[in-house]
């Protein structure tokens, strides 16, 4: 890539347009060569931030600086943006060489730089050996591949993703994100990547922002929204997880303690807006929590009974019991366990203050 690095801006953007559901003001800024995901279900607004980055929804307010350019007013083809649409957006009755020329011809460029662009381009999207064949001839990894390729030939300044890893198998799902972290790497053009799978996001970005009915909820690294969501649906956005019912008992000076509705207490670290009395959600990453036997138990933890296991290969996943109408999945790797536990165990889940969360129960659920 030629081009310098940009950075992105929204500032207090809002539509009435487009698809739903409309954007209520939203504000985000993506750093210079980030690849930044937008995380959320569908009717998010995660399309409708890539609509208007690239120039087919028009903005009711606010504004969209790329490298401190205002683009609102640019009409989609001026802004320098490639767009990699959910569905590919191929043409039947092109060639793999003829669409990722198409977007060089129309720039006019020279034969000479066009061939060897298009040859560096087919390679480092391993699509050589396919370039004279049509998209209905090509496998859905080859046609994504195709996708990229067609964006990434004009150089743009920033790269837009709608769902770019959808509707594939899982084998071939993590070859392809594998290659999109590759060639992220190697670009490093600033990407913006709209997406409902939290393995993607978590696997590929920067930063991700989580979108829920037009808004933001929260935006950070992946670690950290994964190990801090701030509200219910961020944690459920981001994966699996456990949600307990719990009101707080104690407050201390480095956190709070909180009781489950059968009465077992729980440490959490680090929390200053939750008041003695107060009720939330304690957030339990099925990864980030362990059992042990009942009688073997240290520390705090909350009791239960083994009610199902099963056996992954890599991992053992197991449903504890807890006495609540909804039992506790814990996830623990194969390699190195010490003990398998039946049906019927008594164990105790133990948790960390560290890695668990209280959030409030902000009443949505997908």
């Amino acid at each position: 890539m030629s081009r310098p690095l940009v950075d992105v801006h929204l500032e207090g953007v809002r539509t009435d347009a487009g698809p739903p559901p409309p954007l209520a003001d939203v504000s985000l800024h993506v750093r210079y060569g980030e690849f930044f995901t937008l995380l959320g279900p569908p009717h998010s607004g995660k399309t409708a931030v890539l609509r208007t980055v690239a120039g087919f929804t028009p903005l009711a307010a606010g504004r969209i600086l790329v490298d401190g350019r205002d683009i609102a007013a640019l009409p989609a083809r001026r802004r320098g943006i490639g767009y990699v649409f959910h569905e590919g957006a191929l043409w039947p009755h092109m060639t793999v060489r003829e669409h990722v020329a198409f977007g060089l011809r129309e720039s006019s460029m020279a034969e000479a730089e066009m061939t060897e662009r298009l040859n560096v381009v087919l390679g480092r999207l391993g699509l050589r050996d396919v370039a004279e064949q049509r998209p209905g001839a090509l496998d859905v990894d080859a046609r994504r591949r195709l996708a990229l390729a067609r964006a990434l030939a004009v150089e743009p300044r920033v790269l837009l993703l709608d769902e770019p890893l959808a509707h594939m198998d899982p084998i071939a799902r993590k070859t392809l994100r594998i290659e999109l972290a590759k060639l992220h790497r190697d670009l490093a053009v600033t990407t913006i990547c709209a997406t409902r799978d939290a393995a993607d996001a978590l696997a590929l970005s920067d930063r991700i922002a989580v979108m829920q009915r037009g808004h933001v909820l929260q935006t950070g690294d992946p670690e950290h929204l994964y190990q801090r969501p701030n509200a219910r649906a961020v944690a459920e956005a981001l994966g699996p997880a456990n949600f307990l019912p719990v009101h707080v008992v104690e407050v201390r000076e480095l956190g709070v303690v909180v009781a489950t509705d059968a009465g077992d207490r729980v440490p959490v670290a680090g929390l200053g807006q939750f008041r003695e009395g107060a009720r939330g959600l304690l957030v339990l990453r099925p990864d980030l929590i362990s059992i042990t036997d009942a009688a073997m138990a240290r520390g705090p933890g909350i009791p239960g009974r083994i009610a199902l296991r099963v056996f992954e290969g890599a991992r053992h996943l197991y449903e504890v019991d807890i006495g609540l109408s909804t039992p506790v999945r814990v996830e623990l790797p194969a390699a190195g366990e010490t003990r398998i536990f039946r049906l019927g165990d008594r164990v105790r889940v133990e948790v960390s203050s560290e890695t668990v969360v209280l959030v409030a129960d902000d009443g949505y659920s997908e």
